[in-house]
């Protein structure tokens, strides 16, 4: 299974990419694979803000909804819109075109409750 070591991980199974006080977000190779074919992508609202935990997007596939959590505090500052129309990219690409939105962190230290790669690795072979 493919777990990029540069990404952080929830226990909800969202990586992170960090890039200044801005993080991507997108669900790992893991989460999709059990979620099975994505078909619809429920997208945040661009200028909302989000708490760390609390639901902000739902993932709909051939076997179930998924809820998709925040792993930070902040505001969304961008939404994948490719998603609208190929909610597929979930499955086939879930670290590159995949993302599912921006968030600008509004308290960074939260990263720091994250996993690392070999963290994440041990969760999902437990």
């Amino acid at each position: 299974m493919n777990i990029p070591s540069d990404l952080r991980y929830s226990t909800d199974h969202e990586w992170v990419r960090i890039d200044g006080d801005t993080v991507t977000i997108g669900i790992t190779e893991y989460a999709q694979d059990a979620l099975g074919d994505v078909v619809f992508v429920e997208m945040p609202e661009a200028g909302a803000s989000v708490a760390a935990g609390a639901t902000f997007s739902e993932v709909e596939s051939t076997k179930s909804v998924s809820d998709i959590y925040a792993p930070v505090t902040g505001s969304i500052s961008a939404v994948n819109e490719m998603l609208e129309s190929t909610p597929e990219l979930l499955n086939s690409d879930p670290y590159g075109d995949g993302w599912i939105c921006r968030i600008r962190m509004t308290d960074p230290s939260e990263l720091d409750g994250l996993m690392d790669a070999d963290a994440y690795r041990a969760l999902t072979e437990a």
